[in-house]
């Protein structure tokens, strides 16, 4: 069985990040019933982070953590995550309407384009963040850690909580930070860019730790991941020829453009570099790269993604959301299939969530051979 030098990495992408909840059912499915955690190594980022932060508070109970963290998907709505009722949306609109018409005589500009403190929440009543350190005493966890990203600095900070030999690092731009976990560091990880608002945290405001995170492997590497499982929200590879198209992009195809650059891109890329790098040192013999000094390592990777378009599964999908949030988003064009992109990170709905999770299950057992074989089963 997989030991502590195992990682699960979860990435970001909002309502996308149900997908993840197939992709663990799955793999409790391919686990013998005594299993403990067989991820003592967990990093999470933007919504992936609440679904690390989940699985790290029930550490000493793998299947009950999966069973938990799925009916909290399948019963999701999107006013468990954000203010979706007319009152809320007219607030957050008429701030906008202001600041564009008015800002210059305020100064004040709105704070983001939705409320989410019903996520701060949802996240109170379903996790104990103690249960982390005694997760991490009794052996069933080894570390954790959330990516979020400064929006002075623009550094992307991995805020952890692990073993003690675990130690803090610094590249460019880039550090893990020990700290005890809390809500903050997940509401700061998961503020989508212009959607929720940015967190304060020590020094800074933090938002969506997607942003500018330039190597997402990275953390579970600094904190000794030997082989890792990567669950995306998006497809890796896409074999579809370029399409052609004579009509403008809506704000919404922009909107998601951009999202998925933050979201998607940095991890297919890190994946790729992983790859090379592991090709070349299996070109060096072990004891040259201990003679040499040569700081790198072998790391196995296994990744699941989506084998669909989850921005067209969106827009099949999109008339679940609350009447005033399609109003709001129809405005902007994302009530079509071209807007489908933006749609997929907002709809928190029942659903969306549900064949996300039939989707992600259904992936992983198509591969299921790998995935045994990953595990060690």
């Amino acid at each position: 069985m997989a030991n502590r030098k195992t990682a699960l990495i979860l990435t970001g992408g909002g309502a996308r990040a149900a997908y993840q909840v197939g992709v663990l059912l799955a793999v409790r499915d391919l686990l013998p019933d005594d299993t403990r955690n067989p991820f003592p190594i967990i990093c999470g980022t933007s919504a992936g982070a609440i679904n690390a932060a989940s699985l790290a508070c029930h550490a000493d109970n793998f299947r009950g953590a999966v069973e938990a963290l799925a009916n909290v998907w399948r019963n999701m709505r999107a006013g468990h995550i954000y203010r979706a009722d007319p009152l809320g949306i007219a607030a957050t609109g008429t701030q906008w309407i202001g600041a564009l018409l008015f800002g210059w005589l305020f100064r004040r500009s709105p704070r983001s384009l939705l409320d989410n403190a019903p996520l701060r929440q949802l996240l109170s009543r379903h996790l104990d963040f103690a249960n982390i350190d005694r997760a991490i005493a009794s052996g069933a966890l080894y570390a954790v850690s959330l990516t979020a990203s400064g929006y002075t600095s623009g550094h992307s900070v991995s805020f952890f909580q692990a073993h003690s030999e675990v130690d803090v690092w610094q590249r460019t731009h880039r550090f893990g930070c020990r700290v005890r976990l809390g809500i903050d560091h997940l509401l700061a990880s998961s503020a989508i860019p212009f959607v929720f608002p940015a967190v304060h945290l020590n020094r800074e405001y933090f938002g969506d730790g997607s942003m500018r995170q330039l190597a997402p492997i990275s953390p579970a590497i600094h904190l000794g991941a030997e082989k890792v499982l990567v669950i995306g929200s998006g497809r890796t590879v896409d074999k579809h020829e370029r399409q052609r198209s004579t009509l403008y992009p809506s704000l919404a195809q922009i909107a998601g453009h951009a999202l998925a650059s933050i979201f998607l891109d940095s991890l297919a890329v890190d994946v790729e570099r992983m790859q090379r790098i592991n090709q070349t040192l299996a070109a060096i013999p072990p004891e040259v790269r201990t003679h040499s000094g040569i700081p790198l390592r072998p790391v196995r990777a296994l990744v699941i993604s989506p084998s669909e378009h989850l921005d067209h599964i969106a827009a099949r999908h999109a008339r679940a959301l609350p009447r005033a949030v399609r109003f709001l988003l129809r405005g902007v064009g994302a009530m079509n299939r071209r807007g489908g992109a933006l749609t997929s990170y907002l709809l928190f709905e029942q659903p969306f969530t549900r064949a996300l999770i039939e989707l992600g299950y259904r992936d992983t057992m198509q591969r299921r051979g790998e995935m045994q074989d990953f595990l060690e089963v």
